[in-house]
C-alpha cells in the first residue's frame, strides 16, 4: 500500500463542505461540515461499526477563570483496511458548556455531541481527511495570537456588515418584526443587544424554559 493513499485520497475538501467562520479568534477562516469527514469514513472505509468506529475515553470539564466552562472529549478511532483493524488513532476535541453573553452565564445541552464532533475532526487529521484546508490556513485556534487585538471599526458603520454578537452571522439588511413592521437590521441589533434574529428567538426560548 502507498503510505499516501489515503492521505492523497482524502485531503481535498469540496466546496459545498466549506463555510467561512464568521466570528470569534478564527473569522475569516474555513470551518469544514462535520458530516463530509463521516461521508470520507464511510467512503474510505466501510459503514460505522464495519470499517470505522470510535471508542468514547474521557468526556470531563474544566473551569476558567472568566466564568466560563468548557467541556472535553477524548476519544479512540479505529479503521479497517482490509481484514485488519488500526491501532486507536488519539483525538480531543472541546466545546464550550457555559459561555458569557453580555456579561450573563448561558448552559448548552449540546456541549458533550460537539465536543465529540470536534474530536473525530482531530483524530480524522492524523489521515489527512481535510488536509488541505488545514495546510492552507496556516494556524488553527491552538495558536492564535491572542495579545494582538484586532482593528476595531463600529459594527454596520461605515458600509462594513452588521454581526451578530453571538454567532457572528451577517445580519439582514432589513428585519420583519412579528408586529408585520419591517426595521434595518442595524436598528434590529441596538435593540437586542447585537443579537440576529435566530439568536434572539433562541435566548427568548432559553428564557423561558429556564425555571422561575
Amino acid at each position: 500500500m502507498n503510505n499516501l493513499e489515503y492521505y492523497e485520497k482524502l485531503r481535498s475538501v469540496p466546496e459545498n463542505a466549506k463555510k467561512t467562520i464568521q466570528g470569534g479568534n478564527l473569522k475569516g477562516f474555513t470551518d469544514i461540515n462535520p458530516m463530509w469527514r463521516i461521508h470520507c469514513l464511510t467512503e474510505a472505509f466501510g459503514p460505522c461499526g464495519f470499517g470505522w468506529y470510535t471508542d468514547i475515553l474521557q468526556t470531563w470539564t474544566e473551569e476558567g477563570k472568566d466564568g466560563k466552562v468548557a467541556a472535553f472529549c477524548k476519544i479512540n478511532l479505529f479503521i479497517k483496511i482490509g481484514e485488519e483493524w488500526s491501532k486507536p488513532i488519539q483525538g480531543i476535541g472541546g466545546s464550550m458548556l457555559v459561555n458569557i453573553f453580555k456579561g450573563k452565564p448561558e448552559t448548552s445541552d449540546e456541549c458533550y455531541k460537539m465536543a465529540y464532533t470536534d474530536a473525530i475532526s482531530v483524530a480524522c487529521k492524523a489521515l489527512g481527511i481535510g488536509a488541505d484546508v488545514y495546510w492552507a490556513e496556516g494556524r488553527s485556534k491552538y495558536d492564535t495570537k491572542r495579545n494582538e487585538p484586532e482593528p476595531q471599526s463600529p459594527n454596520g458603520q461605515d458600509g462594513q456588515e452588521i454581526l451578530c454578537s453571538r454567532c457572528g452571522k451577517t445580519l439582514p439588511k432589513e428585519v420583519k418584526m412579528q408586529s408585520g413592521k419591517v426595521i434595518t437590521g442595524q436598528a434590529f441589533a441596538a435593540k437586542y443587544g447585537g443579537l440576529c434574529p435566530d439568536c434572539r428567538k433562541s435566548e427568548a426560548k432559553q428564557r423561558s424554559e429556564r425555571p422561575a
